[in-house]
């Protein structure tokens, strides 16, 4: 029984970061972070990663963080503990009309 509970918080996790997910606006200062992040991405992001510092990219509907290294500062996806890049669904394709 104790593994089918960890099983389902498993999959409820994973199935978190396919959801649909506000996009939050930028900084009004004209930063291109996000001045507020969503409480749902926050909430799955993994840890060590800058927070403070997200923008999203509508190329494809996934936030990225600002890193620092020791060489050069970059764009990196945001990632859940598991690893999966923190996206938002794509808007649904609107049919053509003739």
């Amino acid at each position: 029984m104790n593994i089918r509970s960890k099983l389902l918080l498993l999959a409820g996790v994973s199935l978190a970061a396919c959801t649909e997910m506000p996009v939050a606006a930028t900084a009004p200062n004209g930063s291109p972070f996000i001045a507020e992040l969503p409480e749902g991405v926050r909430a799955i992001a993994a840890p060590n990663q800058n927070l403070d510092r997200v923008v999203f990219l509508e190329e494809d509907n996934c936030y990225w963080y600002e890193h620092a290294g020791p060489v050069e500062t970059t764009l990196l996806p945001l990632r859940t503990a598991r690893g999966n890049a923190i996206c938002a669904e794509a808007p649904a394709a609107t049919p053509a009309t003739t």
